[in-house]
Order: C-alpha cells, then structure tokens, then sequence
C-alpha cells in the first residue's frame, strides 16, 4: 500500500528542496500569519510600510519575506529556476497570473453592479431572481474571499487583455515544465451579465425538471435516478398549457432523447442547445402563465455580442491549451455564477476532450449540490464518449456566500458544518475515482491541504488499483503552504502540483494579503507542519545559511530539549552568517 511507503511527518523529505534560508524565511512568515492583530490590519502595516521605507526599500523586504513565501516570480522568465527546481524533486506546477486591480470599496461595487444590469433592467425595472441579482451590498466580491482573486468588468477591452495574459501564462506553462497545468477565471473573460442570467436560467430549467418528476410522484430521488415519463410528460406540458402535444414532440426528438420512453436530467439539459443564438437561450418555464418566456424582454446588440466574446475568448485559449500540451483548469466562482461556468466548461470539454482531458472543470464541494453537479457530468462524459476532468476543492467563498444569502433571503447554497464539506468532498471522490477504475477516460486533481483527504484518496488508490503512473489523480496545493503533503508525494511518483502565482510585487499585494488570512486560521490548526518546519531548522541550526543584504534577524524558536534563540548576523554585502543556538532561559 502506498501509504505505507510515504511519511507525512518525515521534515528532511518535506523540505529537502529548501535552503536552510528558505526554511528561517517560512517560519518566520506563517508564524506573522498566526498573530491576530498582523493579519487583521495587514493592508494598512503594508501601506505604512511603503511610506516609511520607500517603493524600492519595501519591493526588498517584499521579496525577502511574504513575497518570496507565497509567490514564484514577476514574470514567466524569474518562475523558471522555482518551477524547474520544484520539478526536479517530483513536482509540477498550475501557473496563476495573480495580478489585480487596486480598487477602492466604492469602485468596486459600481463597477460591479454596472456590468451586472442589463440595458433591460435599467429602462423598465425588470427584476431577476434574488439570488441572480446584482446587490450593491455585495458588489465588491473581494469581502469575505480569501482564497481567490477577483477580476471586475471594465470593458471589452480590458477582457482582450486577461485573455492575452491567461495565453501567455498558457505558453509559459509549455514552454518550462511537462504536464503542465494553467488556470484561468472566466469572470475575467467577460461582462458578467450574461454569467449571472445564464445560471439563473439553468437553475430554473433544472427546477421545472424536479418540479415534474415531483408531479410524476419522483420527489427527492438522486439527479441521475430521477426520469421523466415521456407520455405524462407532455400531458402535464399541455394541461399547463407550456405546449401541445404536438409542440412538445419537436423538445423530445434527437439521436436518443425520449428514445427510452423517459427522459432524465442529461436529456432534459440536451434540449437547452448551445448552438441557437445566444440570447434564445435565456428562455424559463413559467408556471403561472403556462408560457416560456425570455429572462429578458430584449437584448441589446452588444450585449449579444458581449456574450458572444466571451465564448470566442474560451475558444481561443483552449485552442492554445491544446496546442501546448497543456491542461487548462477553469477555477470555480460565485454560485451566482457558478452553473453558467460549469455549463461553458462543459461545453469545451465535449469539444476538446476528446483524446485526452485538456479542460478541467472545478467543484466545489462545501455546495449542497457538488454531488449530483459531478455525477451528471460524469454520466455525459460516459454516453458521449469523451474525457473527463475535475479538481475538487472544498470552496473559497463560504463567508461572503453565506452572508449574502443571509442578508438578501435565499436558500444557503453551502453545507452547513466543514464536517458536511468533508463528506461530500470525499463522496465526491471517491464517485470520480470508482469511474476511473471502471472507464479510464476520467481524471481528478485532489487540491486539498487537507492530509486525511490525501491519505483517503491513497488508501482509495490501492483499494481500486489505479496506480499514480497512469496520471489519472492528481494533487494540488499552494506555493508555500503544505510542503510537508506536495514534496513526499512527489518523490513517491504521484502527480503532485504547486498552485504557482506570479506577477508584480505591488499588483500582487491583494493577493498576499489573502494569504495572510487564509494562513491565519490554516496555520492554527496546521501545528504539525511548524513543528516539522522547527524540527527541521533544529537540525541545520549550526550550518552556514545565506541571507544577502541583510543587516540582522532575530527568530525564537525551538528545539526538542526547549526554547532557543537563535541571532544570524550578516553584514550588507556579505553572503555568509553564522547560526548560533543557546538555550534560552
């Protein structure tokens, strides 16, 4: 059993990639991230920082510390030593171009409720769901985030730029390591209008799917085992006066829709067809007037053709995945935007997976519906025959989700304890799994920080024979968290990967405050990877490590026998300093 080969506890394997420098630098860094005050007012000890310092003084100390822990490189040229070294020790890595706006609150929020109404709602008040509505309250979808960045909608213009970014990033992850991954936002890509009147659209769609089972007496059955009888369907269809039934024939004909005398979800889904025009496609099933009626009276010109470029921008990028042996992994957002991505993503991945999984979905598993969202993609990726590709993640957007259902008063779309989002991350798992040992055309990456979650997929792994050489299971985690799970999975032969940002050291700060945070509450309870960081630094505390321009640093830390303090001189200028250690008492 593999397991039984690969020591999560052993802190040379965890590190052994690491200088003794980079070691000091780690845990002086997560140990910042576990004081309170640091991280709460971390923006405002940056923006003091910079005026007290400088620009170039603090870049410095950027890139000594926070910058250099969570963070490869500026550009595609300075992350291919970290990338090339990472690879050498059995790692991959996801490139993630973490640039970001500065915006203040207020821009934010008008950005965000600008590009989320449409021209339709602005002249006659026309109102969408509460949960597929734009609230200013919320505009600014950084609050509450701490995992993810955020793109808002400028122009056109402005999404021709991230495409041209993601396309560069794309190259670079060809051009300097194998397998390489490459992640992009389709928020970035587009106005996120069409985003939000897609989802709700398929929500409804899906909705007078379960509405009719309900009607059939098939209430509360699992997505897949839920079917529609034809016949009665197209009686109630008609009682309801949505189509005769004659009409009604033209929803079930196709190569296998209706064929059975039934009709499930992926038959149902088969007939909101991606071909039509786009803003045909934004047609719901209304109950009470026993019409299908547009979302919207009308759309504008450009807003079909916004919609339009966004598709065109997909197209593009993973037509440039494909050509680069690379695999694109379309990151998971709001679930008010949520079943518009995961519909799109679909749909390129019925086009270009076909030989191999090139596009790879995200489900985030703290949602009530992860399961039935990966079991009914599954099941289409089995009738048509193409691969499929998943990352599991457990979900970056629970505050800021939880509080707007709260505020706004709609259904919380997220599990009610992290115990529930582990469940349902591994039942999740474990179905994908189970598929690949069964119909090897499925492949997960498994980006979890979560060590039991890495040790069930092991222990699944041996269970159901699916050996790491196949690259069918992947791993994922952030740069400079967790080394002690990524680096002994890479040296045992698994597919492991770093989550790898990059960019400019003053467009990247949003992000590493992000980091601060997420380290702030991960690092609480990760005790074991700062103890195995101590063990570590305890072991090489009497080596020579290099700290280049810098004049002192002074670090408490630890030793098996009690505290130590440990003081590394250097001198500007100098490379060397000499470690001492002694008991503090």
């Amino acid at each position: 059993m593999w397991l039984d080969h690969i020591n999560f506890g052993d802190p040379r394997e965890a590190f052994r990639s690491k200088s003794s420098a980079e070691l000091v630098r780690s845990l002086v860094v997560l140990g910042l991230c576990t004081v309170e005050p640091l991280v709460q007012r971390n923006q405002e000890l940056m923006s003091l920082s910079r005026k007290i310092l400088g620009q170039q003084l603090f870049e410095k100390l950027m890139k000594m510390t926070f910058y250099a822990q969570f963070v490869a490189g500026e550009d595609q040229e300075a992350i291919k030593p970290l990338i090339q070294r990472n690879q050498s020790f059995g790692v991959g890595s996801v490139l993630d171009y973490s640039v970001e706006e500065d915006l203040t609150t207020e821009e934010a929020e008008r950005k965000e409720v600008e590009s989320c109404t449409s021209a339709a709602e602005k002249e006659m008040g026309e109102q969408r769901e509460k949960q597929y509505r734009v609230h200013r309250g919320f505009g600014d979808r950084r609050g509450g985030v701490i995992s993810a960045r955020t793109y808002f909608y400028a122009d056109e213009a402005k999404c021709d730029q991230h495409m041209e970014t993601f396309l560069r990033s794309i190259e670079a992850s060809g051009g300097v390591c194998e397998d390489g991954f490459s992640a992009i936002k389709l928020t970035a890509l587009g106005r996120p209008q069409f985003l939000l009147q897609f989802s709700e659209v398929l929500v409804k769609w899906r909705r007078f799917f379960h509405q009719m089972a309900a009607e059939q007496g098939k209430a509360g059955l699992a997505a897949l085992e839920t079917k529609l009888e034809v016949k009665k369907l197209q009686e109630t269809l008609a009682k309801l006066g949505i189509a005769t039934k004659i009409e009604s024939e033209d929803w079930f004909t196709g190569e296998n829709l209706g064929v059975s005398g039934t009709v499930d979800l992926l038959d149902w889904n088969s007939m909101i067809d991606s071909r039509m025009k786009l803003s045909e496609l934004l047609l719901v099933p209304n109950l009470q007037t026993g019409q299908l009626e547009p979302l919207l009276s009308h759309f504008t010109e450009e807003e079909d053709l916004q919609m339009k470029r966004m598709l065109q921008r997909m197209d593009v990028l993973a037509k440039k995945a494909m050509e680069t042996g690379v695999r694109l992994m379309v990151d998971a957002e709001q679930s008010y935007f949520q079943p518009a991505i995961s519909r799109l993503t679909l749909e390129m991945q019925r086009r270009f997976n076909v030989n191999k999984a090139v596009i790879f979905n995200t489900y985030q598993c703290y949602l009530k519906e992860a399961y039935d969202n990966v079991t009914v993609d599954v099941e289409l990726s089995r009738r048509e025959g193409w691969h499929f590709g998943a990352k599991l993640v457990r979900g970056a957007y629970m505050e800021q989700e939880r509080n707007r259902a709260a505020q706004i008063g709609y259904e919380d779309p997220i599990n009610a304890t992290y115990e529930n989002t582990s469940e349902m991350y591994n039942r999740c798992l474990d179905y994908i799994l189970e598929e690949i040992k069964h119909n090897r055309k499925a492949n997960v990456m498994v980006a979890s920080h979560n060590e039991d979650t890495v040790k069930f997929t092991l222990r699944r792994m041996t269970e159901l024979e699916i050996h790491p050489s196949e690259k069918k299971v992947y791993f994922g985690q952030l740069l400079g968290m967790c080394d002690q799970i990524t680096f002994p999975l890479g040296q045992a032969g698994f597919p492991v990967y770093k989550y790898v940002p990059y960019g400019p050291v003053n467009e990247v700060l949003p992000y590493l405050s992000r980091r601060a945070q997420e380290n702030r509450g991960f690092m609480k309870r990760a005790n074991r990877e700062r103890d195995l960081l101590w063990r570590e630094n305890t072991v090489t505390s009497l080596k020579l490590i290099k700290f280049p321009e810098v004049t002192m640093l002074h670090m408490l830390g630890r030793c098996e026998k009690g505290p130590v303090l440990w003081l590394c001189w250097c001198m500007v200028g100098l490379d060397d300093a000499e470690v001492c250690c002694a008991t503090d008492h």
